[in-house]
């Protein structure tokens, strides 16, 4: 009714601008139009491959998530109940379920789970309730799942279970198959190996209580760290509160394996705790549904967050709730095309917007960043963790850029807080901590590339003392310890690139010396972008002569990145075989520990801020660089190019900088189809938070941010017939391919030639701001190469000036 509303008012207004008015009606149209059900592409299934005791860099990790996007907590299927590092809740491949989880897990990491709970439920009289002795085997083909519910049979059980979720509470519907007595589990997943001296930071570390008076299972689950900081408490915990819309009684609790019948309270140290209660008189078929909610601030929040989410049981309603959630944000994106290719690019996004979390409760409460006990309140903007940033600021973040810019506000804001609270921006934070993992200091490239594309709301100039602080203050040793600061920054300051003598021992992935060089020079660069915008001359000078670093790591003898001693003189290899340039002793395929998960054949491509200056450094210029990319691809093993690893995600589109934009979009095209199935093992390495996947939905609308923090696009190749782009300032961008009659995207993959709102597109990328203002990006496609376009050479945004050379 208000777009109604609004329509005809439009309609009767006396502007004299009629284009204005007919603009203003058609966006006001747009709102009536019914949202799709989008939410039916979405294959939850898609990367869950492997098994819990059989998983790989080279599988997802992704598990099938139900909630709403950005919701603090997943629900989920759990086929085990760790919280070890590096195991996803769910794998396809598992053959018994132990359990129903909360879960915090980021989606396609190897990090750890935290703060989670996990219910079961049965018919069968037992005396022990181990998750291996709960479990339950089931069948794929008994088994459904959608961004918004789970459903799954269990006959060894005597039970079938639905699963729908809230942003920060889910409903857990367990339908008893026989008449009788049924019981449910709620169990703390805290199973952490402790090392002898830290045991005592553990006490009570997970608390179970029934509270038969109000009818509830309460408790906490005392949430750790890892890498920095490695297995010390965090500072707060997962709190959790379970009612149910039938009474209860009594069965009891346990701690580590001991169960003890008609007990009220249990807690553990390291081993997981949990609790039992009983429903009588069940009728066969009859259910028994639990809301479960949770918050990382105190018990009563997570039932205030119950009293706001899910005031009631009703099931079908909070399912529908979750679906129009998901359907709003897919909705952002119309395509037209084959099916499996609109699962493949719903399912990404599905992906894409499971993290970073809210992690405010919904009266704005959260704990202190950094492992403080006080907890502070979001006033106005909800409060964000878990930022997988080495992986994410390559895409997914410049994603939401255009499709959630009110979001990233408040994801900037977030990481701002972590900085104030904290006293540095954090590089990876994760559990709300800092963690030294991975490296670079990307979150200046997040929050760099939101500003540069306009997106306000955000104190600027506090960003930017944050982010200046970062690029050019060391910490202290007790700093570094705890996660803080850029690694190796003295060495990086003093000779202009990280020597292999500088062994970054207070990291935890440890040297990588070229590999931090790389991308601190690429945040460098941002930086200067920054502080050009700003007008703070003097700084954009040092850091746009800074961002010149990387080529301090390129052998110009070789042309390939390399470690280099403080000396100046290059690293040599031992172990040499037919790949490696035998005369200079070095193996550009082969993975050196001063590169991160990679070689540095991979890393050599890692100049997103000058990629014509990179190629200024080979031996033969562009033909020496066209010769390399060649020879990465056609190479075979994870030293060549190496899809499932982020590092290698921008360097098909690097062909455009050189001449050779066909082959952009041959290897574009060639990823996008044999990288992402619509099946379990549909993923070729880990998701990432999203990474992946926002890989595969900018490479399928047509192009990619090669460089965040030049608001621009690099063009690739479009899979679909139209894209259409529902952006949240009421403007529409379309990409439209048209192809030869009954030719399919992987048939005609190459530019024949461009059109950006009816005029000659002849560049090859665009802009942000094209993107925003709306219109119409049109391309002709051909089963042949194109010779005619694109024209014009100029790279995207400007090449940096000033290099500073090591001699």
């Amino acid at each position: 009714q208000l777009a109604l509303d609004a329509a005809n008012k439009l309609g009767a207004s006396a502007t004299d601008d009629f284009k204005t008015r007919i603009s203003a009606l058609e966006a006001a149209v747009e709102k009536l139009q019914p949202q799709e059900d989008l939410a039916q592409f979405v294959n939850p299934f898609v990367g869950t491959a492997g098994t819990t005791n059989s998983h790989s860099e080279d599988k997802g990790q992704t598990y099938p998530a139900v909630g709403v996007p950005f919701g603090m907590t997943q629900w989920t299927p759990a086929t085990n109940s760790t919280e070890t590092k590096g195991t996803a809740p769910y794998y396809y491949g598992d053959t018994a379920i132990q359990g129903f989880r909360a879960s915090h897990f980021l989606s396609g990491s190897a990090v750890q789970e935290y703060g989670s709970i996990q219910l079961f439920a049965g018919q069968d009289a037992r005396e022990q309730w181990t998750p291996n002795l709960l479990s339950s085997k089931f069948s794929h083909e008994k088994e459904k799942a959608g961004p918004d519910l789970y459903e799954v049979e269990l006959p060894d059980r005597n039970i079938s279970v639905s699963m729908t979720g809230t942003a920060r509470c889910g409903l857990i519907r367990f339908r008893f198959l026989k008449g009788g007595t049924g019981w449910i589990s709620v169990q703390n997943n805290n199973d952490r190996q402790i090392p002898a001296g830290l045991t005592a930071l553990w006490n009570g570390a997970g608390r179970t209580t029934i509270e038969a008076e109000t009818q509830e299972v309460v408790g906490n689950n005392k949430v750790g760290r890892f890498y920095a900081g490695m297995h010390k408490p965090a500072g707060f915990f997962g709190q959790f509160a379970v009612t149910f819309d039938r009474k209860f009684r009594t069965g009891g609790t346990w701690a580590g394996k001991a169960f003890v019948p008609d007990n009220r309270q249990a807690a553990a140290g390291t081993a997981p705790s949990g609790a039992v209660v009983m429903f009588d008189d069940l009728k066969p078929g009859e259910t028994v549904t639990a809301r479960t909610c949770m918050s990382f601030a105190n018990i009563d929040g997570a039932r205030a967050n119950g009293a706001a989410e899910l005031p009631d049981f009703n099931f079908d309603k909070t399912q529908q709730a979750s679906r129009a959630a998901w359907n709003k944000v897919l909705n952002a994106i119309l395509v037209d095309g084959a099916q499996t290719d609109r699962r493949v690019f719903y399912t990404s996004l599905y992906h894409m917007y499971l993290a970073p979390r809210m992690f405010s409760d919904v009266s704005g409460k959260y704990p202190r960043f950094a492992g403080g006990a006080a907890y502070e309140t979001a006033s106005g903007f909800t409060y964000y963790d878990d930022y997988s940033m080495w992986d994410t600021y390559r895409a997914l973040h410049p994603f939401l850029t255009i499709t959630e810019p009110k979001r990233v506000t408040d994801l900037v804001r977030s990481l701002l807080i972590k900085g104030e609270q904290g006293g540095y921006l954090p590089i990876f934070p994760l559990w709300n901590s800092y963690t030294s993992a991975m490296i670079g200091d990307h979150a200046i490239s997040m929050i760099g590339d939101a500003h540069l594309k306009g997106i306000k709301g955000f104190d600027i100039d506090k960003a930017y003392a944050l982010m200046f602080k970062n690029a050019t203050q060391t910490p202290g040793k007790e700093e570094y310890e705890d996660g803080k600061g850029r690694r190796a920054l003295g060495s990086y300051l003093k000779f202009g690139y990280i020597p292999l003598e500088d062994k970054v021992p207070d990291a935890f992935h440890q040297n990588e010396q070229v590999s931090r060089t790389l991308e601190y020079a690429y945040d460098d660069f941002v930086l200067s972008e920054v502080a050009k915008s700003l007008g703070k001359t003097a700084d954009e000078a040092m850091f746009r002569q800074r961002a010149q670093n990387y080529r301090n790591v390129l052998d110009p003898a070789t042309g390939f990145a390399r470690g280099r001693y403080e000396n100046g003189t290059w690293s040599r290899d031992g172990n040499l075989d037919n790949a490696c340039i035998q005369a200079e002793s070095f193996c550009p395929a082969k993975n050196q520990s001063y590169i991160t998960e990679g070689s540095p054949f991979q890393y050599m491509f890692y100049v997103p801020q000058d990629i014509p200056g990179l190629i200024s450094l080979q031996k033969d210029g562009e033909v020496g660089f066209l010769s390399k990319l060649d020879a990465l691809f056609a190479g075979k093993g994870k030293g060549y190019y190496w899809h499932g690893n982020e590092p290698s995600h921008h360097i098909a589109y690097l062909f455009n900088y050189a001449g050779a934009a066909a082959k952009t979009q041959k290897h574009v095209e060639e990823q996008r189809r044999t990288q992402y199935l619509d099946a379990p093992d549909g993923l070729f390495g880990n998701d990432d938070a999203g990474q992946m996947s926002a890989w595969y939905a900018f490479s399928a609308l047509g192009f990619y941010p090669v460089t965040p923090g030049i608001p621009a696009y690099v063009i690739g190749t479009p899979l679909f017939s139209s894209a259409k782009l529902q952006l949240e300032n009421g403007k529409t961008f379309e990409v439209i391919a048209e192809r030869p009659a009954s030719a399919a995207a992987k048939d005609a993959p190459y530019i024949e030639s461009a059109t950006l709102n009816g005029k000659l597109l002849q560049r090859y990328w665009i802009k942000h701001s094209e993107i925003t203002a709306g219109g119409t990006l049109t391309f002709k496609m051909s089963p042949t190469p194109g010779i005619n376009w694109p024209q014009d050479r100029t790279p995207p945004g400007q090449e940096p000036a000033g290099p500073r050379i090591v001699q």
